[in-house]
């Protein structure tokens, strides 16, 4: 089970941390992922760290300005949102899973699903 928290109101160009609190399971071993829906589109994928955080992958759409973390003795993800835009608001989901390389950004892979946490940005 997946919770996320840090979602809100923020200025373009502004910065928000979004937080991921993973509470069962064995957390360590899981590829963590964020995804976005935003309106009008699919769900996007946005990031994702490897179960010891040497490996990380982002969407081209953040790419530079987004930054994904975690702390497995917190059982802990994050998502460090810099410099963010009009078109970064949605729906922020959290998600985990034993998600092999190569497939970080398809949403099949992850089992675990938070309930979303919301970020507008405002101009």
């Amino acid at each position: 089970h997946v919770v996320e928290s840090g979602g809100g109101l923020v200025q373009a160009g502004g910065s928000l941390r979004l937080s991921c609190a993973a509470s069962e399971g064995p957390f360590n071993n899981y590829r963590m992922g964020w995804f976005r829906q935003t309106p009008g589109k699919e769900r996007e994928f946005v990031a994702a760290i490897s179960y010891n955080g040497d490996d990380t992958d982002y969407g081209d759409g953040v790419k530079g300005r987004f930054i994904v973390s975690r702390d497995n003795a917190k059982n802990m993800a994050y998502l460090q949102m810099n410099s963010v835009k009009l078109e970064d608001t949605g729906v922020y989901y959290c998600a985990a899973g034993r998600v092999p390389i190569n497939y970080e950004a398809d949403d099949q892979w992850y089992n675990y699903w938070g309930q979303g946490t919301r970020v507008t940005v405002s101009s």
